[in-house]
């Protein structure tokens, strides 16, 4: 076994690899760009080498550099993580000329599989199934659209070298198979220095299913299960679990079984995933092969009980694998979400900066078996840099069946507080919530097809209602408790304060009654016959997660204090709740509303990012649809688009220009 090993990535997964290895009593080693200089995975490993500046090509991205690395530091072994050099042939190679062992599969299988043209050709002669399309390089966009028209609408336009949902373009006519040929080879360019892209038919209505496989250096390969990662958004995943609820025992079989001839097929060892992209008939079709660990690999661990970081550590010291495929065995249901630093109520889009507050749930595994896990790289104080991915953390829960690993995730995500930046838990709650979710009718276009004006925040049911009303009751009845109770005021014996409430949000009003002190409150609603409600909490102020029970039931509620009330969240119900009594209430009805300033004429910076591209001049008439700009950020190219006919009356941004949120690149008349 190793004694030292290096870490060539950052972030989440770094520390996720570092905390296995500080188990099996192997020394760490983290590299770092200026940027993650205060890095949480810097903290956390034994040594640290500062690597280069922020940009991962003048940083992550170079191989002389991790060597040099390893070489000052001693690390027998290099763990690279996902992304950057994690499938790069090259970087395996020069680490084996330097007698450092790559902790990944050998270089004739990243070859193999890390071409997605080649990889099609090598799974096609394993036996596998794959999806109808061109297989050869496309030169001119021209050539791309006659490719299109012979397979098919649609298609995808995806890079060769691609991955992380970068260069890849569903087109559905001529026009989309142009700008989409355009876009794919710009980001495959600026993301993986090769512009190489290809097309094949986009299966309608698909889901994506991925099989594990784990193979060691003896010849032996397993697979570990299925994930379902059908939840995506513009190709990224966002929610993946395990297992699939599309697939039966028989279906599960033959994909595993051809996901390991494929395996066999180019001498694989390690952790990989081969991905299908699955029919809701159950049918299936070789999609890609990942040469790496994935980012969501926690939730078959969950339901394996295998730590494939550990795993392959030891196979590429050499070690067999301990198990059989007939020892695998999944038990219960695991789900993660992925949080992000992105706007999801200004479409995703991302956001920078730093977390002020980082409060994630309480980790481990309950008496009823229920689990929460929190695989991140960053802690309360830390940075969102504009220069890498904007994972914040992965929220793992796992529960007996689906449904209890469900509801486990929804209370854990009413429980994780960020503050700072935005962050995309408003999104992961609501869809926990979601009808078609719990079902399991799943597709790549869920978040498409259910979110085609954007995210909103899910309306509060009668459920909910109550819910956020009585947690604003309880703490505005405990703030006013704590103020009563200072000392000197003008009133001999201080001011008793009515128990009388009227909450007010989304346009609602409920009267209710508070009394109680800390923990013990009771809340009686006037349009209830059921009778008070007992609210048992050791919520203090200054806590930003309200957590309880309410009428028996364990609740956590976000809790922001607002001018005349506070801001509240609880399962994708977002809401600001003004508290008053009911004098407050009368007067409160006759407050001017403010009225919000008209940006209807401008075309503003969507998310902090670098201006690739400007489309128009001043005095041109541009119709719906057409594109303004093009801003990159965190390595996406984001197409702005006119939402009206219009004239463009200025310009204010150029190609090159580093922009902030809501600055202001195109007037219209």
């Amino acid at each position: 076994m190793f004694s030292k090993i290096l870490i060539a990535n950052r972030g989440e997964i770094a520390c996720r690899v570092i905390r296995t290895a500080r188990r099996l009593g192997i020394a760490t080693v983290a590299v770092y760009s200026d940027a993650d200089k205060d890095a949480l995975h810097v903290e956390m490993a034994d040594e640290a080498i500062r690597i280069g500046p922020p940009p991962a090509a003048e940083s992550y991205l170079l191989v002389d550099r991790i060597i040099e690395a390893c070489r000052q530091t001693g690390a027998e072994a290099v763990h690279p993580g996902y992304g950057f050099l994690s499938e790069n042939a090259g970087f395996a190679r020069a680490l084996e000329a330097a007698g450092i062992t790559f902790i990944g599969p050998p270089v004739g299988a990243i070859e193999a599989m890390g071409d997605k043209i080649e990889s099609k050709k090598a799974a096609d002669a394993a036996g596998v199934s794959t999806v109808p399309g061109f297989l050869g390089v496309i030169e001119t966009p021209e050539r791309a659209v006659e490719i299109a028209e012979e397979i098919g609408y649609p298609v995808m336009i995806k890079a060769s070298a691609g991955g992380g949902g970068k260069g890849m373009r569903v087109a559905w006519t001529a026009a989309e198979v142009l700008e989409g040929f355009a876009r794919s080879k710009s980001e495959a360019k600026s993301s993986f220095g090769d512009d190489r892209v290809f097309i094949e038919k986009f299966i309608v209505n698909p889901r994506h299913v991925e099989i594990q496989v784990l193979g060691d250096k003896h010849g032996n390969i397993v697979y570990l299960g299925e994930r379902e990662c059908s939840i995506q958004r513009r190709n990224q995943k966002v929610v993946e679990e395990a297992p699939s609820p599309l697939l039966d025992p028989e279906t599960r079989r033959a994909m595993g079984e051809q996901a390991v001839a494929l395996a066999r097929a180019v001498g694989y060892y390690s952790a990989g995933t081969v991905e299908f992209v699955a029919g809701q008939d159950r049918s299936f079709f070789f999609l890609e092969m990942n040469t790496r660990l994935q980012v969501e690999h926690p939730v078959t661990e969950l339901v394996t009980g295998i730590d494939l970081v550990e795993q392959m550590i030891r196979v590429a010291a050499g070690e067999p694998l301990p198990f059989r495929q007939e020892d695998i065995r999944l038990n219960g249901w695991a789900i993660e979400s992925r949080v992000y630093a992105e706007d999801p109520y200004r479409n995703f889009l991302p956001s920078i900066g730093r977390l002020v507050r980082y409060r994630p749930p309480e980790e481990g595994t309950s008496d009823k078996g229920l689990t929460v896990r929190i695989d991140t790289g960053v802690d309360e104080g830390g940075e969102i840099s504009m220069f890498y991915d904007p994972m914040i953390a992965k929220l793992v829960t796992h529960g007996p069946d689906r449904r209890s690993a469900i509801r486990q995730m929804s209370r854990a995500l009413d429980a994780f507080h960020i503050d700072g930046i935005q962050h995309n838990i408003p999104f992961l709650s609501a869809l926990m919530e979601h009808p078609r979710w719990i079902a399991g009718n799943l597709s790549t276009g869920f978040i498409a097809e259910e979110y085609p004006d954007g995210f909103h925040p899910r309306e509060p049911d009668r459920e909910a209602e109550r819910v956020v009303a009585a947690v604003a009751a309880c703490v505005d009845h405990l703030h006013n408790s704590r103020r009563r109770s200072i000392t000197g005021q003008l009133r001999v014996g201080g001011y008793r304060f009515p128990n009388r409430r009227v909450v007010r949000f989304e346009g609602r009003e409920i009267r209710l009654t508070v009394s109680g002190e800390l923990p013990d409150f009771t809340v009686a609603f006037d349009d209830d016959e059921g009778g008070p409600v007992h609210v048992h909490s050791h919520w203090i102020p200054g806590q930003p997660v309200w957590t309880g029970t309410i009428g028996g039931e364990a609740v956590c509620v976000q809790v922001k204090p607002t001018l005349a009330g506070y801001a509240l969240a609880h399962r994708g119900v977002a809401v600001k709740a003004d508290v008053f009594t009911e004098a407050e209430a009368a007067l409160a009805a006759l407050m001017p509303k403010k009225v919000a300033a008209d940006t209807s004429k401008l075309l503003l910076c969507p998310m902090p990012g670098l201006v690739v591209s400007i489309a128009v001049v001043e005095g041109q008439e541009v119709k719906a649809g057409e594109t303004l700009a093009v801003v990159e950020a965190m390595k996406m190219e984001n197409v702005l688009r006119a939402e009206r006919d219009a004239t463009v009356s200025k310009v204010h941004a150029k190609p090159g220009d580093s922009l902030a949120v809501d600055a202001v690149i195109l007037e219209f008349a």
